[in-house]
């Protein structure tokens, strides 16, 4: 990245990324070549001809930077499982979380240290917390500059749209990916918009430097279904025929449901037997099977409180879970239903009052929310405050002290970590500071809770992607590269 040849490289393949220097660029994946013509069966269809479980025809590419053994010392540390570690020492080598413990001294960190020969950063008086997880984004499909051109995350042409699938909207250019990186994000959930019922599929991406979308995706992540309640359908919908009410929402949402459950007992049956004909492939009731078959997670855009119980009841109607409610402005209302439904609560720390559904906002939420015993979580839902996470927390942990409930740092970590890291099924690889974990992992210059603290590196599976004090490790977009001149480029053109 520090030499001319590896710009022009950069520059004639369209990605500007935040490699390090001293190792080589991977291969870039290619797609397996098309099988020679006499080893297709005549007659028989080919495999997109089918509605198969847990099918997977954009796969990720993803491939983890180069990165070597790191040790950091003197640092707090976050674990977002446990008590801090004051003056603790964490220990990353081939893309996982070697050790973590309360000092270098100790004897697993002495071992590991005296096999690898880590790179050691001092960090005392600096604080280590793991990689936020933003679990409501838009980035990509909601890209700056904000155009109407640009502008790809609802389809609003069909109050039911499970057809579609944000990925195929990401820009990997947008310039907000870096930004978010910068501020310790290193996984983010890329949700369509919130005017249908049904808006489609969502993709989780790691916050990587790509040319496409399938070199960002989270190998393995499950896909989501975003639904909305409320009033942005009426209001998109209600001059379109509907549905107008809440009720024609509850209506429209059953009637797919049972349209769904027909579809996945069908193809069940078929792909058990293969007797027949397949029956006919239908993408958006494919993605609502998936999620009756429990292979991809409902993501519920929701205010009300009444509106999310009606939408467990539905859930329990046909046979699914909802993962998370998002936005659930009101969800401390129901916080004891949540807990016990062991639904998640995606929240803001004190958005509200700006539509009739977010009056009964109120500041405590998310503290609320916690101390019931829901799995609660800050979302950002915006290109600035999905770089300012850890702020968003501040505040939401101070207006539950405000409240009369006392939140602590260890607890309030969660809410930017762990927590959504669980309702995207993937708290058993990132999401805490835990051997054998994904070393996703974030030092900020003083504690992350604080207005005066910024985040000083960022470590994505290992790799340093992000070093406040080295320019050559700041991740530029194509989009913000700008026009080299002929002669400065030696006339590439």
């Amino acid at each position: 990245m520090r030499t001319a040849a590896f710009v022009l490289s950069m520059l004639l393949f369209g990605c500007a990324s935040a490699r390090s220097p001293q190792a080589p660029v991977p291969a870039v994946a290619t797609a397996p070549a098309a099988a020679p013509a006499d080893t297709v069966t005549a007659g028989k269809p080919g495999p997109g001809a089918l509605s198969l479980p847990n099918a997977d025809p954009f796969p990720s590419t993803y491939t983890p930077f180069p990165s070597r053994a790191t040790l950091i010392t003197g640092a707090t540390i976050f674990t977002a499982t446990g008590p801090r570690l004051q003056g603790g020492a964490l220990l990353i080598n081939g893309g996982k979380i070697v050790a973590v413990a309360a000092s270098a001294n100790a004897p697993d960190i002495a071992r590991a240290v005296a096999e690898l020969h880590p790179v050691v950063i001092d960090a005392t008086g600096k604080f280590i917390t793991p990689g936020i997880v933003d679990v409501h984004s838009h980035r990509g499909v909601y890209p700056a500059p904000e155009t109407a051109a640009n502008s790809d995350g609802n389809e609003a042409t069909n109050p039911a749209t499970p057809n579609v699938w944000a990925e195929h909207s990401v820009w990997p250019q947008d310039p907000q990916f870096p930004r978010d990186l910068a501020g310790g994000v290193t996984t983010e959930q890329i949700l369509p918009g919130s005017a249908n019922l049904f808006g489609g599929r969502s993709v989780v991406l790691k916050v990587v430097p790509a040319r496409t979308v399938q070199g960002m995706k989270f190998p393995g992540a499950k896909y989501g279904l975003k639904m909305a309640c409320g009033e942005n359908p009426k209001r998109v919908y209600g001059n379109k025929g509907g549905p107008s009410t809440r009720m024609g929402n509850v209506a429209g949402y059953r009637a797919q449901w049972i349209k769904a459950e027909e579809y996945r007992r069908k193809w069940d049956k078929w792909n058990a037997d293969h007797k027949g004909d397949p029956p006919a492939r239908d993408l958006g009731l494919e993605t609502l099977a998936e999620v009756l078959r429990g292979n991809i997670l409902v993501q519920n855009h929701c205010y009300r409180a009444d509106e999310m119980a009606n939408m467990l009841d539905i859930a329990r109607e046909f046979g699914f879970k909802v993962k998370a409610f998002h936005h659930g402005v009101e969800a401390y209302k129901i916080a004891d239903l949540l807990a016990k439904e062991g639904v998640g609560a995606a929240v803001w720390a004190d958005w509200g009052g700006f539509k009739m559904e977010a009056l009964d906002a109120v500041r405590a939420n998310l503290a609320l929310l916690s101390h019931a015993g829901v799995r609660a979580m800050i979302h950002s839902d915006d290109p600035s405050g999905s770089q300012r996470l850890n702020q968003e927390v501040a505040k939401a942990m101070a207006a539950g002290h405000d409240a009369g409930i006392p939140v602590s740092e260890e607890d309030a970590v969660k809410w930017m970590t762990i927590n959504p890291a669980w309702a995207l099924d993937l708290d058993r690889q990132i999401g805490s500071l835990e051997p054998g974990k994904d070393a996703d992992v974030v030092l900020w210059s003083g504690d992350p809770f604080s207005v005066y603290t910024h985040t000083e590196k960022v470590w994505i599976d290992g790799a340093l992607l992000y070093d406040r004090s080295d320019p050559a490790e700041h991740w530029r977009t194509d989009f913000e590269l700008g026009f080299v001149p002929a002669a400065t480029t030696g006339g590439n053109k």
